[in-house]
């Protein structure tokens, strides 16, 4: 029964709705007949092994992961890499000054002289994956409780992946868990280190709407950042040097003008984070009012002063710009999934699951032998640590994840100058980036703002010890202790840094006001998590047993696993969505919608546009990057399966051609992490012919075009 099948992969029991073909996060290395039956059935002309190839080069070897947090594509035989604009921005504020402005402005290299080196990027091929299941659990035995069994398969994952770079020192071996820890399987990469910056949209094309678009269809935003890979002697993989040349790919995707029409195929190749589309209710529930409240919360205060600085000063804006990105990004998000979660009633649709998987349970005898409590045993260990969890999420945003003073704290404590000396360089360069994108009153304001905010969420017994000396010593003023704090502390300068680094004998570290609190709440973490630590296990092992019980309830379905980061394969249609009674979202928009928005919110800066821009759209001459009805089209939607990570992902025709890249989902489905719902979840894509048309007609870039594969 169809049903069934969308009850499983959904994590819910919707009987009245039949599965989407185009729900799943599949893996290549593990495709099974029926879904590549599946795939050619939707229109696909591939075959899978010009899909995937261990051996040869195929479609996957055009993919990359971007930085480990984003996806791209490589277009070029000389290693240009498209990705999203939002992932490269970091990269672009850092290259940004108020003389330099190359996030307002825009960025070209002119010559390949002119690209801008990035020490902290770098990007991951995929060369194979192989199915390490049996190794990994050989490790475990019965009579292990569920701590042995941890560090047991963590021994024999990290000794596979080790095994890989012991014969090519070139590549990169890890194994990850899937289906809740029941399977594992070992992915090869080869990263390549030297990245750099080759053309960035003004922000005017590149975060067009900024955080009011966000999330948000229609869309008009002209997501996308070229970068070049370069390679060492041999095309092999090194670190920076300007003697290297660019990288020669093994697979260069080909790009198509023709465009999509609805109902047309379309894939998506990348690198989804996380979903957890076989959690209990009990975890959902969990996340809702613990991490996701906690980032509502605690964030809306600290980028509510972040923005007033930005706005008042273009130094700031700079300085600010990447870290508020981020941050309001996963705000945002959390805002939406908790919304949709309650609106989809995610919880109650869970719970009737549940309630059938204990029935089957129960009348199986030999699952009720070991099963009978799964449920209640589950439930129960949530409960336990239902408000060390929630003081946790709290404790992290507020100031782990808050004041950058403490942050500086954290890293030079964390700091190991025995690592491996490219270690240690990137390490001391994080910090020195911290430093230069460092406002200190700025600071401040955030420090006192969360000081207030905190005890408004978490029992008094979660506090800080830090409280106590605002009580006693600053008479109860969180302004006066952070004025103190930061009078008192070394660190708050990169004079204080470098006295560290050359281990000046006149600074007592531990005897820093500043180090002595990152000492402090690290003491609290831990004794936080020492509280949980009865309760994590009976997690860990209630839903990996849980996870396995599902799918043993349906044995003849098919599965794909939760996204962990490692590529993933998406397929679907283009198509529009109704996300209320009487309201249609047809499946793409146009240069017509900027100038529309650009007008309607003629006095918000997040949509003003640059006099040369506005010509160039009003002018109607697109050239051969116009759709065949004479329209520019800007962005699409199609119903394939995406999530945080995915941003920068290829989409793909039937054919294999890239039609764009992926950058965001809609507001209506942001519980697409714990459900895919095919109504109304849709993957945003900028389209390429709308990148290329920016980047020849605006930013005069022809070179670049010129090295493409246009079909």
């Amino acid at each position: 029964m169809r049903d069934l099948k969308y009850c499983l992969l959904t994590a819910c029991l919707l009987a009245s709705v039949a599965v989407m073909a185009d729900e799943g996060m599949w893996m290549l290395g593990n495709l099974d007949k029926k879904t590549t039956h599946m795939l050619k059935e939707m229109g696909f002309e591939l075959k899978p092994k010009e899909l995937y190839s261990p051996r040869k080069a195929s479609l996957k070897d055009a993919v990359v992961s971007f930085g480990g947090f984003c996806s791209g594509v490589v277009v070029s035989e000389d290693g240009l890499v498209l990705t999203n604009h939002h992932c490269g921005f970091s990269s672009v504020q850092q290259h940004s000054s108020v003389d330099h402005d190359y996030l307002q402005d825009g960025f070209v290299a002119r010559t390949r002289d002119e690209e801008l080196p990035n020490p902290e990027l770098y990007v991951r091929f995929l060369l194979r994956q192989e199915n390490v299941t049996k190794r990994v659990l050989s490790a475990v035995r019965p009579d292990m409780d569920e701590s042995a069994r941890a560090s047991a398969v963590d021994s024999v994952m990290l000794a596979v992946g080790a095994e890989v770079s012991q014969k090519d020192s070139t590549l990169t071996g890890v194994v990850d868990a899937y289906y809740g820890g029941n399977e594992f399987w070992l992915s090869v990469y080869q990263d390549f280190n030297d990245v750099r910056l080759v053309f960035a949209p003004p922000s005017s094309v590149g975060k067009f709407g900024w955080d009011k678009d966000n999330w948000m269809w229609p869309r008009h935003t002209g997501d996308f950042c070229v970068f070049r890979i370069y390679a060492g002697r041999g095309n092999r993989p090194a670190d920076y040097s300007p003697d290297n040349v660019p990288y020669h790919p093994r697979y260069v995707a080909p790009i198509s003008l023709e465009g999509y029409q609805e109902g047309d195929f379309c894939m998506t190749l990348g690198y989804p984070g996380s979903t957890e589309r076989y959690l209990s209710s009990f975890g959902i529930e969990e996340a809702m009012n613990g991490i996701n409240q906690a980032q509502i919360d605690i964030r809306g205060v600290k980028q509510a002063i972040w923005k007033r600085a930005m706005d008042a000063s273009d130094d700031i804006r700079i300085k600010y710009a990447s870290k508020y990105d981020e941050s309001s990004n996963y705000w945002k998000n959390s805002i939406g999934t908790n919304r949709s979660l309650r609106r989809l009633n995610v919880l109650e649709r869970k719970r009737t699951l549940e309630r059938d998987l204990q029935d089957w349970i129960r009348r199986t005898p030999a699952e009720r032998d070991s099963l009978l409590h799964l449920l209640t045993d589950l439930e129960l260990a949530y409960k336990d640590r239902r408000a060390v969890n929630r003081a946790q999420a709290y404790l992290l945003e507020s100031f782990l994840n808050g004041p950058e003073l403490v942050q500086l704290a954290l890293s030079i404590l964390n700091f190991d100058f025995g690592a491996d000396p490219k270690v240690v360089e990137v390490s001391l360069q994080g910090i020195v980036d911290k430093y230069a994108n460092l406002d200190l009153d700025v600071d401040k304001d955030v420090f006192t703002a969360l000081l207030k905010e905190y005890p408004r969420h978490v029992e008094v017994d979660y506090l800080p010890s830090l409280y106590d000396s605002i009580a006693t010593v600053y008479g109860g003023s969180e302004r006066a202790y952070v004025d103190s704090l930061y009078a008192r502390t070394a660190i708050a300068t990169p004079r204080g840094l470098k006295r560290f680094l050359e281990n000046d004998t006149t600074l007592h570290l531990f005897s820093d006001p500043a180090i002595n609190l990152g000492i402090d709440l690290i003491t609290q973490l831990f004794e936080m998590n020492m509280q949980m630590n009865a309760a994590n296990l009976a997690v860990d092992r209630g839903e990996r047993l849980f996870n396995a019980a599902v799918r043993r309830y349906y044995a003849d379905r098919r599965f794909y696993p939760d996204a962990n980061s490692t590529m993933r394969l998406s397929f679907g249609t283009v198509r529009g969505y109704d996300p209320a009674d009487g309201t249609h979202y047809r499946y793409f928009t146009t240069v017509r919608g900027i100038l529309e928005k650009a007008r309607e919110h003629r006095s918000e800066p997040d949509f003003a546009l640059q006099p040369e821009l506005v010509s160039l759209l009003e002018s109607g001459d697109y050239g051969r990057y116009a759709d065949r009805s004479g329209e520019m089209k800007v962005c699409f939607i199609s119903d394939n399966d995406i999530t945080g990570g995915n941003s920068g992902s290829a989409m793909f025709n039937a054919r294999g051609q890239l039609l764009g890249l992926a950058f965001d989902g809609n507001w209506e489905a942001m519980s697409s992490d714990y459900l895919y719902e095919p109504r109304l979840q849709r993957c945003i894509g900028v389209d390429i012919r709308y990148v290329l048309f920016i980047i020849e007609k605006y930013g005069q870039a022809g070179r670049l075009i010129e090295e493409l594969k246009i079909g």
